[in-house]
């Protein structure tokens, strides 16, 4: 906190109050409609949106970022109770601090380890899939609330299609979850540009455009309280009890166990999704008042695990849910002119305010207005440009992305993000295992060598030059040993082979047991293997044993120099 606290400037607190305010206006009907997903009380939604932020800003690095409740984080946390307690139930509220608490431990764990680089393991097509499938299933699964017929699920889809069958529609609760769903999508689109023409700044058109849950909550519950027998049936929030819980979490000591691989992945998205939102908001740019933006700050990815651990503690302890820094909160928090942590400290103790007063107001809340927010926002995250480019660009990464959704859907969260890893890994490891490697040509008139796929270079019957384009290690070298077998079949009348090792950054013990077994096989074929354009660091390495002294030609500085050599010879 010292580091943007201490410096801070009085012309700084106008954009840090406005940006509180308005947050923590958005923040009142998400952060209730996340705690549903969840499968908790609506209320407990506001417990989590009160302590995080305020420890955040103790010990994070992003200026901008609003930590609280999360759609993504709140699906994993009810997929992963829903086996040991009723959603609702007074256990279930337990098990969710309790998971908050364990995955903040966690996270606390990996900061004094220093692994936030491991947040580099799941790519963007892996990420986006994972979205992907959980905005649909979270959608899919508020479809009962919105429509009046029942609670919301965190089921795969299958079974949730199932549990379908045989419920009626309650038409009040349709009508107050449809009509607020078309007003959402309506403003989604179009309040912006009208509040524009009616002369507002874009910043501020676009701030007001978010805030329309807001609006349309007020309006719903105005017709709870003005119309009941419009009302009628229809299922409400319910006395919201006043104040902050006390929270015992001795009552669920036998559940340790059972939360703690639900923590691990929890842990892992949670940093994940902080993390990629709040190195985008350091590289935003514009917002909506004239004053300009400090200079962007560069999260530190295992300071934000410190920050990111301290707020789930403080959830747990408050009586909330696992919370993740929000890209959309924190989207709207910069644009309205947030300059340090002190907006999202405002906005808590906004919050704390309107839970310390009287509280009567968010029981006339349509749980099927809740729902139609909460569908809206995880619809906004359907973001398929990711696949389009995918499919242009590399199909392994599309087929990774699409396996990741799918398996979000059909088989539920957790296996989701554990499929999603082992893609990233897997699509990592079968690209290594398959490096590029050229046949290169001397450009004529130059000392350049080229792919002569590419560039009409000059080759020699008795040279051939290939260049290797990946590390060597033990999943491709016998590849490489494989190309090179298939080179000299085509090349009865070769007698020099020069592996290019520009593009080889690392050699592992496997890779160079596996060149020292090229080189006899080259030897006993009356070929000789040379080397040249070794990099700095591999020539160290393969100093330190036999391989260069034993390899039956020899290391050139650069493949003009062994072209000039062996052309000559």
């Amino acid at each position: 906190m010292l580091g943007w606290a201490r410096p801070y400037q009085r012309r700084l607190l106008a954009g840090d109050v406005s940006a509180g305010v308005i947050v923590a206006m958005m923040m009142v009907p998400q952060a209730m409609a996340y705690a549903m997903v969840a499968g908790l009380p609506p209320v407990v939604g506001l417990y989590a949106s009160i302590v995080p932020p305020l420890l955040y800003a103790l010990f994070g690095t992003s200026m901008t970022q609003s930590v609280g409740p999360m759609a993504i984080i709140s699906l994993m946390t009810a997929s992963s109770l829903a086996p040991l307690a009723v959603p609702g139930s007074a256990l279930y509220g337990v098990l969710a601090a309790q998971l908050a608490l364990m995955s903040g431990g966690l996270l606390l764990l990996c900061a004094v380890a220093r692994v936030g680089f491991l947040a580099n393991f799941f790519s963007r097509p892996v990420m986006s899939g994972f979205t992907l499938g959980s905005a649909l299933l979270i959608a899919w699964g508020q479809l009962a609330a919105l429509l009046g017929t029942g609670a919301p699920h965190a089921l795969p889809i299958v079974p949730m299609v199932s549990s379908f069958a045989g419920l009626s529609v309650h038409p009040a609760s349709a009508a107050f979850g449809i009509l607020s769903a078309l007003a959402l999508l309506w403003a989604r689109r179009s309040l912006a540009s009208l509040l524009r023409r009616a002369g507002l700044a874009p910043g501020a058109a676009s701030i007001g455009a978010r805030l329309a849950p807001m609006l349309v909550v007020v309006v719903a519950s105005a017709v709870v309280a003005l119309a009941p027998g419009l009302a009628a049936g229809v299922a409400t929030i319910g006395a919201v009890p006043a104040g902050l819980p006390t929270l015992n979490l001795a009552t669920a000591s036998s559940y340790w166990s059972a939360l703690l691989q639900p923590a691990l992945l929890i842990g892992f998205m949670i940093f994940l999704i902080s993390m990629s939102s709040a190195q985008a908001l350091a590289q935003a740019g514009g917002r909506a008042g004239d004053e300009p933006a400090p200079a962007p700050v560069k999260p530190a990815a295992n300071l934000e695990l410190l920050g990111l651990g301290v707020a789930n503690i403080g959830s747990a302890l408050s009586g909330g849910l696992p919370v993740t820094g929000s890209m959309s909160r924190g989207a709207v928090n910069h644009a309205a002119g947030a300059n340090t942590p002190l907006a999202s400290i405002i906005s808590a103790a906004l919050l704390a305010l309107a839970l310390v007063a009287p509280t009567g107001y968010l029981a006339l809340v349509p749980m099927p207005t809740l729902a139609a927010t909460i569908i809206v926002a995880v619809l906004g995250m359907l973001e398929l440009e990711t696949l389009r480019t995918a499919l242009r660009y590399d199909r392994s990464d599309a087929l990774a992305l699409a396996g990741t959704a799918g398996g979000v859907l059909v088989a539920g969260v957790e296996a989701g993000v554990v499929i999603g890893v082992l893609l990233s890994m897997g699509t990592l490891i079968w690209r290594a295992s398959r490096p590029h490697i050229a046949v290169l040509g001397r450009i004529a008139g130059s000392e350049h060598f080229r792919n002569v796929e590419r560039y009409p270079g000059g080759t020699a019957p008795s040279v051939l030059l290939l260049r290797v384009d990946a590390f060597l290690f033990f999943g491709n070298i016998d590849a490489v040993s494989a190309r090179i077998d298939d080179e000299l079949a085509a090349r009865p009348g070769l007698r020099h082979l020069v592996l290019v090792l520009s593009a080889v950054n690392a050699i592992d013990t496997s890779a160079l047991f596996g060149l020292a077994d090229i080189n006899r096989q080259l030897a006993a074929r009356g070929v000789l293997l040379h080397l040249a354009e070794v990099k700095g660091p591999v020539m160290d390495r393969l100093k330190a044993v036999k391989l260069l002294e034993s390899i039956s030609g020899n290391v050139y500085l650069s493949t003009a120099n062994a072209w000039d050599a062996l052309t000559k010879a």
